[in-house]
């Protein structure tokens, strides 16, 4: 399959246009050359040395990632930048990313494949940003305890990190709303929602007393665990196209 074809192909099943000016992150083909071929393509949550790596060890022709190498403009090829980039053109391996469009894609994206993982029915969008969203709010279709909601979200990290919980809020869960990765700055919105609790993958300081404060439980799943999702539904869509796939895991722990 021609490059062009599986970039367009990805660019609509993701809405990406519509992300181009709320994500920091160049979505779309980041490394790659005006014409090519695709046959065989790698998957991994991060773009960095070790990952880019297993993909040329893969004979990979083509790395999807969520987080790439480009972040609001890239002003000099030195250093890590080329550390990372010299390899995808020395083999020839392109690189397309996408990021808050896969956290927010209701059926293929991160926050949908955590509500997939807990049971969520009733879903809608949640999480704003300009005119966009970048997660997923929703009921259990049968409600939690807190300790088993945090025992669910644990079974994400196969490395068995735990789910980090400030439990501030009912002991029924029901309403959940998620923002994967770094998205403690959505809690006042699932507060205004009426979640019961609020899913995440990492925290920041301020959390702690907001979560306290507003009488909601927060869990903190892991950035990498919860955004492993998205990647592996566009593996899944790869398939579908005829082409080669695998998935690199490389979890951070964080």
């Amino acid at each position: 399959m021609d490059l062009s074809d599986v970039v367009s192909r990805y660019d609509e099943e993701l809405n990406t246009d519509e992300f181009a000016d709320v994500d920091a992150s160049a979505n779309g083909l980041q490394v790659g050359p005006a014409e090519g071929s695709v046959e065989r393509v790698a998957f991994a949550v991060d773009a960095a040395e070790a990952t880019i790596e297993a993909a040329v060890e893969a004979d990979a022709d083509l790395l999807v990632t969520h987080h790439g190498l480009v972040w609001g403009g890239l002003d000099r090829v030195i250093g890590r930048a080329y550390d990372r980039i010299e390899p995808l053109v020395e083999n020839d391996l392109a690189l397309y990313v996408s990021h808050l469009p896969l956290d927010g894609h209701q059926t293929r994206g991160n926050a949908a494949g955590v509500a997939d993982h807990i049971g969520l029915e009733a879903r809608e969008p949640f999480g704003s940003l300009g005119p966009v969203e970048i997660g997923q709010a929703g009921r259990a279709s049968n409600s939690y305890t807190v300790e088993g909601l945090r025992e669910r979200l644990d079974a994400l990290d196969d490395d068995g990190n735990p789910t980090r919980v400030f439990d501030f809020g009912p002991e029924e869960v029901t309403d959940v709303a998620i923002v994967t990765g770094s998205g403690v700055d959505w809690l006042d919105e699932a507060v205004e929602a009426g979640a019961d609790a609020f899913v995440t993958g990492e925290g920041k300081q301020k959390v702690y007393h907001e979560a306290k404060e507003a009488g909601i439980n927060v869990f903190l799943a892991g950035h990498y665990a919860t955004e492993t999702f998205g990647v592996r539904s566009l593996a899944a869509l790869a398939d579908e196209w005829g082409l080669e796939t695998t998935y690199i895991d490389h979890p951070t722990g964080l």
